[in-house]
Protein backbone atom coordinates (compact mmCIF):
# COMPACT_ATOMS: atom_id res chain seq x y z
CA UNK A 1 0.00 0.00 0.00
CA UNK A 2 2.61 2.34 1.13
CA UNK A 3 4.82 1.80 -2.72
CA UNK A 4 1.32 2.28 -3.87
CA UNK A 5 0.74 6.36 -2.50
CA UNK A 6 4.45 6.41 -2.89
CA UNK A 7 3.88 5.80 -6.97
CA UNK A 8 0.77 8.12 -7.03
CA UNK A 9 2.31 10.57 -5.38
CA UNK A 10 5.57 10.61 -7.53
CA UNK A 11 3.15 10.98 -10.64
CA UNK A 12 1.47 13.61 -9.15
CA UNK A 13 4.34 15.55 -8.27
CA UNK A 14 5.58 14.99 -12.15
CA UNK A 15 2.37 16.31 -13.12
CA UNK A 16 2.38 19.41 -10.91
CA UNK A 17 5.28 20.10 -10.68
CA UNK A 18 4.66 24.18 -11.42
CA UNK A 19 1.56 24.46 -9.09
CA UNK A 20 2.28 26.48 -6.34
CA UNK A 21 -0.54 25.32 -4.23
CA UNK A 22 -0.03 21.61 -5.03
CA UNK A 23 3.42 21.84 -4.12
CA UNK A 24 2.09 23.62 -0.75
CA UNK A 25 -0.13 21.32 0.23
CA UNK A 26 2.83 18.48 -0.23
CA UNK A 27 4.70 20.21 2.40
CA UNK A 28 1.92 20.91 4.96
CA UNK A 29 -0.09 17.45 4.23
CA UNK A 30 2.54 15.52 5.64
CA UNK A 31 1.82 17.11 8.82
CA UNK A 32 -1.13 15.86 8.77
CA UNK A 33 -0.04 11.77 8.83
CA UNK A 34 0.17 11.04 12.56
CA UNK A 35 -3.90 11.89 12.83
CA UNK A 36 -4.53 10.48 9.96
CA UNK A 37 -7.77 8.34 11.16
CA UNK A 38 -8.89 11.13 13.17
CA UNK A 39 -8.34 13.77 9.75
CA UNK A 40 -10.13 11.20 7.48
CA UNK A 41 -13.34 11.21 11.05
CA UNK A 42 -13.38 14.86 10.84
CA UNK A 43 -13.45 15.01 6.56
CA UNK A 44 -15.28 11.60 6.22
CA UNK A 45 -18.24 13.32 8.85
CA UNK A 46 -18.53 15.92 6.00
CA UNK A 47 -20.07 13.84 3.53
CA UNK A 48 -23.17 12.59 5.66
CA UNK A 49 -23.82 16.16 6.74
CA UNK A 50 -23.55 17.32 3.11
CA UNK A 51 -25.73 14.25 1.83
CA UNK A 52 -28.52 14.65 4.38
CA UNK A 53 -29.50 18.32 3.25
CA UNK A 54 -31.22 16.87 0.54
CA UNK A 55 -33.90 15.01 2.93
CA UNK A 56 -35.68 17.85 3.22
CA UNK A 57 -36.14 18.98 -0.43
CA UNK A 58 -36.71 15.32 -1.31
CA UNK A 59 -39.50 14.55 1.92
CA UNK A 60 -41.29 17.69 0.12
CA UNK A 61 -42.70 15.74 -3.03
CA UNK A 62 -44.50 13.06 -0.92
CA UNK A 63 -45.88 15.46 1.39
CA UNK A 64 -47.35 17.95 -1.26
CA UNK A 65 -48.87 15.29 -3.30
CA UNK A 66 -50.20 13.38 -1.36
CA UNK A 67 -51.13 15.79 1.90
CA UNK A 68 -51.67 19.35 0.04
CA UNK A 69 -52.97 17.90 -3.02
CA UNK A 70 -55.29 14.58 -2.71
CA UNK A 71 -55.68 15.97 1.06
CA UNK A 72 -54.39 12.29 2.87
CA UNK A 73 -53.84 13.46 6.51
CA UNK A 74 -52.82 10.49 7.63
CA UNK A 75 -50.58 9.09 4.92
CA UNK A 76 -47.67 11.14 5.37
CA UNK A 77 -47.57 11.23 9.10
CA UNK A 78 -44.01 10.39 9.19
CA UNK A 79 -42.40 12.71 7.22
CA UNK A 80 -41.59 15.51 9.70
CA UNK A 81 -40.63 12.80 12.15
CA UNK A 82 -38.41 11.73 9.34
CA UNK A 83 -37.25 15.21 8.47
CA UNK A 84 -36.53 16.02 12.85
CA UNK A 85 -34.74 12.87 12.75
CA UNK A 86 -32.60 13.58 10.03
CA UNK A 87 -32.12 17.07 11.07
CA UNK A 88 -31.25 15.52 14.65
CA UNK A 89 -28.56 12.92 13.10
CA UNK A 90 -26.66 16.02 11.31
CA UNK A 91 -26.59 18.11 14.03
CA UNK A 92 -24.79 15.26 15.87
CA UNK A 93 -22.34 14.46 13.01
CA UNK A 94 -21.55 18.64 13.06
CA UNK A 95 -20.70 18.89 16.68
CA UNK A 96 -18.54 15.47 16.02
CA UNK A 97 -16.56 16.82 12.81
CA UNK A 98 -16.37 20.47 14.13
CA UNK A 99 -14.52 18.43 17.24
CA UNK A 100 -12.42 16.16 15.59
CA UNK A 101 -11.28 19.41 13.47
CA UNK A 102 -10.40 21.36 16.04
CA UNK A 103 -8.58 18.56 17.73
CA UNK A 104 -6.52 17.93 14.33
CA UNK A 105 -6.12 21.17 13.06
CA UNK A 106 -5.16 22.49 16.81
CA UNK A 107 -2.53 19.54 16.92
CA UNK A 108 -1.11 19.76 13.20
CA UNK A 109 -0.79 23.53 14.09
CA UNK A 110 1.25 22.75 16.96
CA UNK A 111 3.50 20.76 14.89
CA UNK A 112 3.89 22.98 12.61
CA UNK A 113 4.63 26.08 15.17
CA UNK A 114 7.59 23.40 16.66
CA UNK A 115 9.15 22.89 13.14
CA UNK A 116 8.89 27.13 12.70
CA UNK A 117 10.16 27.81 15.63
CA UNK A 118 13.04 25.07 14.96
CA UNK A 119 13.75 26.12 12.10
CA UNK A 120 13.98 30.26 13.64
CA UNK A 121 16.11 29.35 16.48
CA UNK A 122 18.76 27.84 13.67
CA UNK A 123 19.16 31.24 11.64
CA UNK A 124 21.95 33.65 11.74
CA UNK A 125 22.08 36.89 14.15
CA UNK A 126 22.14 38.79 10.35
CA UNK A 127 18.88 37.07 9.62
CA UNK A 128 17.68 38.83 12.87
CA UNK A 129 19.24 41.88 12.35
CA UNK A 130 17.35 42.23 9.13
CA UNK A 131 13.71 40.87 10.65
CA UNK A 132 11.35 42.79 13.40
CA UNK A 133 9.62 41.16 16.06
CA UNK A 134 6.33 41.49 14.63
CA UNK A 135 7.18 39.80 10.97
CA UNK A 136 8.80 36.96 12.99
CA UNK A 137 5.95 36.52 14.88
CA UNK A 138 3.40 37.11 11.83
CA UNK A 139 5.14 34.57 10.08
CA UNK A 140 6.39 32.04 12.47
CA UNK A 141 3.16 31.80 14.45
CA UNK A 142 -0.12 33.38 13.03
CA UNK A 143 0.80 31.73 9.51
CA UNK A 144 1.01 28.57 11.49
CA UNK A 145 -2.54 29.16 12.79
CA UNK A 146 -3.92 30.38 9.78
CA UNK A 147 -2.52 27.51 7.14
CA UNK A 148 -3.66 24.24 9.05
CA UNK A 149 -6.64 25.38 11.00
CA UNK A 150 -8.05 27.52 7.91
CA UNK A 151 -6.98 24.31 5.73
CA UNK A 152 -8.82 21.98 7.59
CA UNK A 153 -11.77 23.99 8.11
CA UNK A 154 -12.36 24.64 4.56
CA UNK A 155 -11.51 21.48 3.66
CA UNK A 156 -14.65 20.13 6.00
CA UNK A 157 -16.85 23.12 4.31
CA UNK A 158 -16.28 22.02 0.93
CA UNK A 159 -16.48 18.64 1.37
CA UNK A 160 -19.60 19.29 3.12
CA UNK A 161 -20.80 21.42 0.36
CA UNK A 162 -19.39 19.33 -2.51
CA UNK A 163 -21.67 16.08 -1.09
CA UNK A 164 -24.60 18.72 -0.27
CA UNK A 165 -24.58 19.93 -3.90
CA UNK A 166 -24.39 16.39 -5.18
CA UNK A 167 -27.01 15.14 -3.34
CA UNK A 168 -29.30 18.18 -3.98
CA UNK A 169 -28.35 18.08 -7.57
CA UNK A 170 -29.75 14.48 -7.51
CA UNK A 171 -32.98 15.64 -6.18
CA UNK A 172 -32.98 18.31 -9.04
CA UNK A 173 -33.11 15.42 -11.71
CA UNK A 174 -35.12 13.08 -10.06
CA UNK A 175 -37.79 15.59 -10.37
CA UNK A 176 -37.30 17.29 -13.66
CA UNK A 177 -34.05 16.57 -15.76
CA UNK A 178 -34.95 19.90 -18.28
CA UNK A 179 -35.00 21.73 -15.15
CA UNK A 180 -31.83 20.70 -13.02
CA UNK A 181 -29.85 21.43 -16.69
CA UNK A 182 -30.77 25.54 -16.56
CA UNK A 183 -29.28 25.14 -12.84
CA UNK A 184 -26.40 23.32 -13.24
CA UNK A 185 -25.45 25.99 -15.77
CA UNK A 186 -26.87 28.74 -13.46
CA UNK A 187 -24.43 26.69 -10.65
CA UNK A 188 -21.42 27.01 -13.12
CA UNK A 189 -21.40 29.96 -14.08
CA UNK A 190 -21.59 31.45 -10.93
CA UNK A 191 -18.71 29.70 -9.98
CA UNK A 192 -16.13 30.82 -12.73
CA UNK A 193 -15.45 34.25 -10.42
CA UNK A 194 -13.96 32.29 -7.67
CA UNK A 195 -10.99 31.19 -9.61
CA UNK A 196 -9.66 34.13 -9.63
CA UNK A 197 -9.86 35.59 -6.23
CA UNK A 198 -6.37 34.06 -5.05
CA UNK A 199 -4.35 35.94 -8.23
CA UNK A 200 -6.96 39.37 -6.98
CA UNK A 201 -5.78 39.56 -3.30
CA UNK A 202 -2.49 37.67 -3.36
CA UNK A 203 -0.24 40.79 -3.08
CA UNK A 204 -2.82 43.16 -0.89
CA UNK A 205 -3.19 40.32 0.73
CA UNK A 206 0.47 39.94 1.59
CA UNK A 207 1.20 43.54 1.98
CA UNK A 208 -1.25 43.92 4.80
CA UNK A 209 -0.07 41.58 6.81
CA UNK A 210 3.33 42.87 6.39
CA UNK A 211 1.98 46.20 8.08
CA UNK A 212 0.40 44.05 10.47
CA UNK A 213 3.50 42.55 11.68
CA UNK A 214 4.45 46.37 12.30
CA UNK A 215 1.90 47.27 14.50
CA UNK A 216 2.69 43.97 16.15
CA UNK A 217 6.40 45.23 16.27
CA UNK A 218 4.83 48.98 17.59
CA UNK A 219 3.45 47.11 20.80
CA UNK A 220 6.68 45.17 21.31
CA UNK A 221 8.43 48.61 21.38
CA UNK A 222 5.78 50.05 23.64
CA UNK A 223 6.69 47.75 26.13
CA UNK A 224 10.71 47.28 25.70
CA UNK A 225 10.97 50.84 25.45
CA UNK A 226 8.03 52.51 27.38
CA UNK A 227 11.11 54.25 29.82
CA UNK A 228 12.11 56.23 26.47
CA UNK A 229 8.73 56.83 25.53
CA UNK A 230 8.03 58.18 29.13
CA UNK A 231 11.58 60.16 30.01
CA UNK A 232 11.19 62.31 26.42
CA UNK A 233 7.65 62.42 26.26
CA UNK A 234 6.64 60.47 23.41
CA UNK A 235 2.98 59.98 23.30
CA UNK A 236 2.08 62.24 20.87
CA UNK A 237 4.73 60.84 18.17
CA UNK A 238 4.36 57.33 18.88
CA UNK A 239 0.74 57.75 18.61
CA UNK A 240 0.57 59.50 15.38
CA UNK A 241 2.94 56.69 14.18
CA UNK A 242 0.54 54.29 15.42
CA UNK A 243 -2.19 55.91 13.93
CA UNK A 244 -0.82 56.19 10.47
CA UNK A 245 0.10 52.31 10.94
CA UNK A 246 -3.55 51.38 11.19
CA UNK A 247 -4.60 53.54 8.45
CA UNK A 248 -2.50 51.95 6.00
CA UNK A 249 -4.03 48.72 7.62
CA UNK A 250 -7.65 49.72 7.21
CA UNK A 251 -6.96 50.88 3.78
CA UNK A 252 -5.45 47.40 2.91
CA UNK A 253 -8.39 45.68 4.36
CA UNK A 254 -10.82 47.86 2.71
CA UNK A 255 -9.10 47.09 -1.07
CA UNK A 256 -9.23 43.10 -0.24
CA UNK A 257 -13.12 43.91 0.46
CA UNK A 258 -13.63 46.25 -2.85
CA UNK A 259 -11.60 42.40 -4.53
CA UNK A 260 -14.07 40.30 -3.32
CA UNK A 261 -17.32 41.39 -1.79
CA UNK A 262 -18.80 42.50 -5.43
CA UNK A 263 -18.75 38.31 -5.24
CA UNK A 264 -21.68 37.99 -3.46
CA UNK A 265 -24.10 40.15 -4.92
CA UNK A 266 -22.98 38.98 -8.23
CA UNK A 267 -23.73 35.50 -6.61
CA UNK A 268 -27.41 36.67 -5.60
CA UNK A 269 -27.90 38.17 -9.30
CA UNK A 270 -27.16 34.98 -11.54
CA UNK A 271 -28.86 32.79 -8.73
CA UNK A 272 -31.74 34.61 -8.70
CA UNK A 273 -31.99 34.38 -13.20
CA UNK A 274 -31.64 30.60 -12.18
CA UNK A 275 -34.45 30.85 -10.19
CA UNK A 276 -36.48 32.78 -12.23
CA UNK A 277 -35.36 30.64 -15.54
CA UNK A 278 -36.55 27.51 -13.34
CA UNK A 279 -40.17 28.84 -12.12
CA UNK A 280 -41.02 29.99 -15.60
CA UNK A 281 -40.04 26.87 -17.27
CA UNK A 282 -41.46 24.87 -14.29
CA UNK A 283 -44.89 26.74 -14.45
CA UNK A 284 -45.04 25.20 -17.94
CA UNK A 285 -44.66 21.79 -17.04
CA UNK A 286 -47.02 22.16 -14.37
CA UNK A 287 -49.52 23.52 -16.78
CA UNK A 288 -48.69 21.13 -19.36
CA UNK A 289 -49.12 18.07 -16.89
CA UNK A 290 -45.31 17.15 -17.06
CA UNK A 291 -44.63 17.93 -13.71
CA UNK A 292 -46.92 17.50 -10.66
CA UNK A 293 -46.85 20.32 -7.88
CA UNK A 294 -45.44 18.20 -5.19
CA UNK A 295 -42.21 18.02 -7.79
CA UNK A 296 -42.19 21.69 -8.36
CA UNK A 297 -42.09 22.78 -4.38
CA UNK A 298 -39.13 19.64 -3.77
CA UNK A 299 -37.11 21.31 -6.86
CA UNK A 300 -37.51 24.56 -5.69
CA UNK A 301 -36.44 23.77 -2.18
CA UNK A 302 -33.32 21.76 -3.25
CA UNK A 303 -32.45 24.50 -5.81
CA UNK A 304 -32.66 27.22 -3.35
CA UNK A 305 -30.64 24.73 -0.46
CA UNK A 306 -28.21 24.49 -3.63
CA UNK A 307 -27.92 27.92 -3.85
CA UNK A 308 -28.01 30.01 -0.40
CA UNK A 309 -24.28 28.38 0.22
CA UNK A 310 -23.21 29.13 -3.51
CA UNK A 311 -24.31 33.07 -2.62
CA UNK A 312 -22.12 33.12 0.05
CA UNK A 313 -19.25 31.67 -1.47
CA UNK A 314 -17.81 34.85 -1.83
CA UNK A 315 -15.97 34.71 1.78
CA UNK A 316 -15.36 31.25 1.90
CA UNK A 317 -13.51 31.91 -1.15
CA UNK A 318 -11.50 34.59 0.32
CA UNK A 319 -10.93 32.58 3.52
CA UNK A 320 -9.30 29.90 0.96
CA UNK A 321 -7.20 32.14 -0.94
CA UNK A 322 -5.93 33.97 2.35
CA UNK A 323 -5.03 30.43 4.12
CA UNK A 324 -3.27 29.54 1.09
CA UNK A 325 -1.10 33.12 0.65
CA UNK A 326 -0.30 32.19 4.40
CA UNK A 327 0.66 28.20 3.73
CA UNK A 328 2.88 29.37 0.73
CA UNK A 329 4.42 31.88 3.58
CA UNK A 330 4.66 29.07 5.73
CA UNK A 331 5.91 26.66 3.35
CA UNK A 332 9.13 29.05 2.38
CA UNK A 333 9.96 29.40 5.95
CA UNK A 334 10.02 25.80 6.74
CA UNK A 335 12.17 25.67 2.85
CA UNK A 336 14.83 27.76 4.06
CA UNK A 337 17.80 26.23 4.69
CA UNK A 338 19.96 27.53 7.79
CA UNK A 339 21.94 30.10 7.62
CA UNK A 340 24.84 27.73 9.10
CA UNK A 341 24.85 24.24 8.61
CA UNK A 342 26.96 21.25 9.00
CA UNK A 343 29.70 20.33 6.23
CA UNK A 344 28.34 16.83 5.32
CA UNK A 345 32.09 15.47 6.45
CA UNK A 346 32.01 17.85 9.53
CA UNK A 347 33.69 16.11 12.48
CA UNK A 348 33.48 17.14 16.58
CA UNK A 349 35.07 19.33 17.71
CA UNK A 350 38.82 18.54 18.25
CA UNK A 351 40.52 17.63 21.82
CA UNK A 352 41.92 21.26 21.75
CA UNK A 353 45.22 21.43 22.64
CA UNK A 354 47.59 23.72 20.24
CA UNK A 355 46.48 27.09 18.62
CA UNK A 356 43.71 29.17 17.55
CA UNK A 357 44.47 30.47 13.80
CA UNK A 358 42.64 33.61 11.52
CA UNK A 359 44.18 33.08 8.07
CA UNK A 360 43.55 36.07 6.21
CA UNK A 361 40.08 36.50 7.06
CA UNK A 362 38.09 39.20 4.84
CA UNK A 363 34.38 39.41 5.81
CA UNK A 364 31.68 41.32 4.84
CA UNK A 365 27.66 41.68 6.06
CA UNK A 366 27.31 43.77 2.78
CA UNK A 367 28.32 43.33 -1.17
CA UNK A 368 31.09 45.36 -1.47
CA UNK A 369 31.56 47.13 2.38
CA UNK A 370 34.17 44.92 3.70
CA UNK A 371 34.43 44.95 7.88
CA UNK A 372 37.09 42.85 8.04
CA UNK A 373 39.97 43.08 5.49
CA UNK A 374 42.45 39.74 5.72
CA UNK A 375 43.06 39.50 9.28
CA UNK A 376 45.55 36.73 10.45
CA UNK A 377 46.36 35.96 13.88
CA UNK A 378 47.84 33.12 15.56
CA UNK A 379 46.22 32.57 19.15
CA UNK A 380 47.84 29.58 21.54
CA UNK A 381 45.69 27.56 23.86
CA UNK A 382 45.56 29.28 27.46
CA UNK A 383 45.97 32.67 26.04
CA UNK A 384 44.34 35.78 26.56
CA UNK A 385 44.32 38.23 23.89
CA UNK A 386 42.34 41.19 23.83
CA UNK A 387 40.71 43.46 20.93
CA UNK A 388 40.59 47.16 21.19
CA UNK A 389 40.14 49.33 18.56
CA UNK A 390 37.86 52.10 16.69
CA UNK A 391 33.80 51.61 17.51
CA UNK A 392 32.66 49.53 14.38
CA UNK A 393 36.39 48.40 13.02
CA UNK A 394 35.86 44.89 13.19
CA UNK A 395 36.09 43.49 16.35
CA UNK A 396 33.16 41.97 17.69
CA UNK A 397 32.62 40.58 13.60
CA UNK A 398 36.10 39.08 14.43
CA UNK A 399 35.01 37.07 17.23
CA UNK A 400 31.58 36.16 15.79
CA UNK A 401 33.54 34.32 13.51
CA UNK A 402 34.83 31.83 16.38
CA UNK A 403 31.41 29.98 17.72
CA UNK A 404 30.25 30.41 13.84
CA UNK A 405 27.51 32.79 14.04
CA UNK A 406 28.78 33.97 10.69
CA UNK A 407 30.48 31.33 7.64
CA UNK A 408 33.80 31.96 7.02
CA UNK A 409 33.78 32.57 3.41
CA UNK A 410 37.15 34.45 2.49
CA UNK A 411 40.00 32.93 4.50
CA UNK A 412 39.98 30.66 7.54
CA UNK A 413 39.51 29.83 11.15
CA UNK A 414 40.80 26.76 12.01
CA UNK A 415 41.36 24.97 15.73
CA UNK A 416 44.37 22.72 16.30
CA UNK A 417 44.45 23.13 12.26
CA UNK A 418 40.86 21.97 11.73
CA UNK A 419 38.76 24.29 9.82
CA UNK A 420 35.49 25.99 11.61
CA UNK A 421 33.28 25.32 8.61
CA UNK A 422 34.42 21.60 9.03
CA UNK A 423 33.20 21.13 12.75
CA UNK A 424 30.10 20.24 13.90
CA UNK A 425 28.21 23.23 14.72
CA UNK A 426 27.08 22.11 17.88
CA UNK A 427 30.09 20.63 19.05
CA UNK A 428 31.66 24.05 18.68
CA UNK A 429 29.53 26.27 20.52
CA UNK A 430 29.53 23.54 23.20
CA UNK A 431 33.26 24.46 23.36
CA UNK A 432 32.52 28.20 23.51
CA UNK A 433 31.13 30.27 26.26
CA UNK A 434 30.10 33.74 25.54
CA UNK A 435 29.73 36.67 27.72
CA UNK A 436 28.16 39.62 25.82
CA UNK A 437 27.68 43.16 26.79
CA UNK A 438 24.48 42.54 27.49
CA UNK A 439 23.48 39.56 28.53
CA UNK A 440 20.21 38.41 27.43
CA UNK A 441 18.45 36.64 30.53
CA UNK A 442 14.91 34.69 29.91
CA UNK A 443 11.81 35.13 32.04
CA UNK A 444 12.38 32.73 34.85
CA UNK A 445 14.45 32.88 38.11
CA UNK A 446 18.02 32.80 38.41
CA UNK A 447 18.64 29.15 38.44
CA UNK A 448 16.64 28.54 35.27
CA UNK A 449 19.31 31.52 33.43
CA UNK A 450 22.16 30.18 35.46
CA UNK A 451 21.44 26.32 34.28
CA UNK A 452 21.15 27.23 30.93
CA UNK A 453 24.80 26.71 30.65
CA UNK A 454 24.65 23.50 31.63
CA UNK A 455 21.21 21.75 31.98
CA UNK A 456 22.51 18.89 33.96
CA UNK A 457 24.94 20.41 36.14
CA UNK A 458 24.77 19.07 40.08
CA UNK A 459 24.10 21.35 43.20
CA UNK A 460 27.80 21.55 44.00
CA UNK A 461 28.97 22.88 40.82
CA UNK A 462 25.78 25.78 40.68
CA UNK A 463 26.98 26.51 44.14
CA UNK A 464 30.62 27.01 42.74
CA UNK A 465 29.43 29.21 39.78
CA UNK A 466 27.20 31.36 41.81
CA UNK A 467 30.92 31.81 44.41
CA UNK A 468 32.83 32.49 41.22
CA UNK A 469 30.33 35.23 39.94
CA UNK A 470 30.28 36.91 42.98
CA UNK A 471 26.37 36.21 43.13
CA UNK A 472 26.31 34.77 46.47
CA UNK A 473 25.83 38.19 48.97
CA UNK A 474 23.01 38.90 46.59
CA UNK A 475 21.14 36.27 46.45
CA UNK A 476 20.81 35.88 50.11
CA UNK A 477 19.19 39.72 49.87
CA UNK A 478 16.24 38.30 48.25
CA UNK A 479 13.36 36.56 49.48
CA UNK A 480 13.18 33.46 47.75
CA UNK A 481 17.05 33.04 46.88
CA UNK A 482 17.88 31.74 43.81
CA UNK A 483 14.67 30.86 42.57
CA UNK A 484 13.64 34.67 42.59
CA UNK A 485 11.34 35.52 39.48
CA UNK A 486 13.73 38.36 37.42
CA UNK A 487 10.96 39.35 35.05
CA UNK A 488 11.10 39.45 31.14
CA UNK A 489 14.85 40.32 29.49
CA UNK A 490 15.74 40.11 33.61
CA UNK A 491 14.09 43.62 33.94
CA UNK A 492 13.95 43.48 37.78
CA UNK A 493 17.65 43.58 37.95
CA UNK A 494 20.97 45.67 37.49
CA UNK A 495 23.09 45.77 34.74
CA UNK A 496 25.88 44.65 37.20
CA UNK A 497 23.91 41.69 38.86
CA UNK A 498 23.03 40.74 35.02
CA UNK A 499 26.40 40.35 33.79
CA UNK A 500 27.12 38.41 37.06
CA UNK A 501 23.90 35.75 35.99
CA UNK A 502 25.64 36.11 32.48
CA UNK A 503 29.14 35.22 33.94
CA UNK A 504 28.07 32.50 36.31
CA UNK A 505 25.96 30.61 33.24
CA UNK A 506 29.19 30.55 30.98
CA UNK A 507 31.06 29.02 34.49
CA UNK A 508 28.74 26.45 34.66
CA UNK A 509 29.04 26.08 30.81
CA UNK A 510 33.03 25.28 31.62
CA UNK A 511 33.96 26.13 27.77
CA UNK A 512 37.54 25.75 27.06
CA UNK A 513 37.19 28.78 25.15
CA UNK A 514 36.06 32.06 26.48
CA UNK A 515 34.61 35.11 24.77
CA UNK A 516 34.28 38.24 26.15
CA UNK A 517 32.39 41.28 24.34
CA UNK A 518 32.66 44.05 26.13
CA UNK A 519 31.41 42.78 28.98
CA UNK A 520 31.80 45.55 31.67
CA UNK A 521 31.31 48.60 29.28
CA UNK A 522 28.22 49.28 30.50
CA UNK A 523 28.62 49.38 33.85
CA UNK A 524 29.48 51.99 36.52
CA UNK A 525 32.56 51.85 38.37
CA UNK A 526 31.57 49.99 41.70
CA UNK A 527 29.80 47.40 39.70
CA UNK A 528 32.67 47.03 36.91
CA UNK A 529 34.77 46.02 40.19
CA UNK A 530 33.08 43.26 41.39
CA UNK A 531 32.15 42.00 37.53
CA UNK A 532 35.59 42.32 36.43
CA UNK A 533 36.51 40.05 39.60
CA UNK A 534 34.33 37.67 38.29
CA UNK A 535 35.72 37.45 35.46
CA UNK A 536 39.19 36.97 36.03
CA UNK A 537 37.97 33.80 38.13
CA UNK A 538 36.66 33.01 34.51
CA UNK A 539 39.40 33.35 32.38
CA UNK A 540 41.61 31.05 34.86
CA UNK A 541 42.98 27.91 32.57
CA UNK A 542 40.93 29.26 29.26
CA UNK A 543 41.86 30.70 26.03
CA UNK A 544 40.23 33.79 26.14
CA UNK A 545 39.08 37.04 23.71
CA UNK A 546 38.52 40.15 24.97
CA UNK A 547 37.42 42.55 23.50
CA UNK A 548 37.49 45.78 26.10
CA UNK A 549 36.85 49.73 25.21
CA UNK A 550 38.33 50.61 28.97
CA UNK A 551 42.19 49.55 28.99
CA UNK A 552 42.71 49.06 32.29
CA UNK A 553 40.81 46.05 32.15
CA UNK A 554 43.48 44.46 29.48
CA UNK A 555 46.72 45.50 30.52
CA UNK A 556 47.66 42.03 32.02
CA UNK A 557 46.92 40.37 28.36
CA UNK A 558 49.23 38.06 27.10
CA UNK A 559 48.32 39.75 23.50
CA UNK A 560 46.66 43.12 22.66
CA UNK A 561 45.19 43.51 18.93
CA UNK A 562 44.54 47.03 17.68
CA UNK A 563 42.17 46.44 14.90
CA UNK A 564 40.84 49.38 13.21
CA UNK A 565 38.52 49.73 9.71
CA UNK A 566 38.83 46.40 9.16
CA UNK A 567 42.75 46.20 10.11
CA UNK A 568 44.87 44.51 12.03
CA UNK A 569 47.03 47.52 12.78
CA UNK A 570 49.08 46.80 15.67
CA UNK A 571 49.45 43.59 17.96
CA UNK A 572 51.39 42.64 21.02
CA UNK A 573 51.99 42.86 24.87
CA UNK A 574 50.76 46.12 26.85
CA UNK A 575 54.21 47.49 27.27
CA UNK A 576 55.56 46.75 23.83
CA UNK A 577 52.27 48.78 22.46
CA UNK A 578 53.15 51.66 24.85
CA UNK A 579 56.51 51.77 22.92
CA UNK A 580 55.43 52.79 19.38
CA UNK A 581 56.02 56.34 18.89
CA UNK A 582 52.46 57.78 17.52
CA UNK A 583 50.60 53.77 17.79
CA UNK A 584 47.55 53.75 18.21
CA UNK A 585 47.06 51.94 21.48
CA UNK A 586 49.53 54.84 22.56
CA UNK A 587 46.59 57.02 21.54
CA UNK A 588 44.18 54.89 22.47
CA UNK A 589 45.78 54.79 26.41
CA UNK A 590 47.02 58.56 26.61
CA UNK A 591 42.90 59.49 26.00
CA UNK A 592 42.13 57.50 28.76
CA UNK A 593 44.66 57.79 31.33
CA UNK A 594 45.36 61.32 30.67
Amino acid sequence: MKNIFQKIKAKLDERFADNENYHCLSVILPYFKPYLFRTFLALGLAIPIGALDAVIALALKPYMDIVMMKKQMGAAWYLPVLIVLFTTVQGTLNYLASYMNDWVGGKVTSDLKISLYSKLMRQTPGFFNKQTSGKIIKAYNNDAEKSCSGLLTNMKTCISRLFSSISLVGVLFYNSWELAIIAVIVLTCAMIPLMKIKSAIKSIYNRSEGENAKVITTYNEAFAGNKVISGYNLYDLKQKQFKKLVDIVFGLRLKITQHVAWLSPLMHIIVSIGIALVIWLGSSLIASGRMSAGQFVSFITALIMLYTPIKGLGNNAKNIATCMCAMERVVSKLEKKPGIADAPDAVDFPDFKDKIEFKNIKFSYVKGKRVLNGISLVVNKGETVAFVGNSGGGKTTLVNLLPRFYNVKNGDLTFDGISVNKIKVDSLRKNIAVVFQDNFLFDGTIRDNIMLGNLNATDDELKLAIEASYLEDFIKTLPKGIDTPIGECGMLLSGGQKQRIGIARAFLKNAPILVLDEATSALDNESEHIVQQAIDNLMKDRTVFVIAHRLSTIQNADKICVINNGYLTEEGTHEQLLQIPDGQYKKLYDMQFA
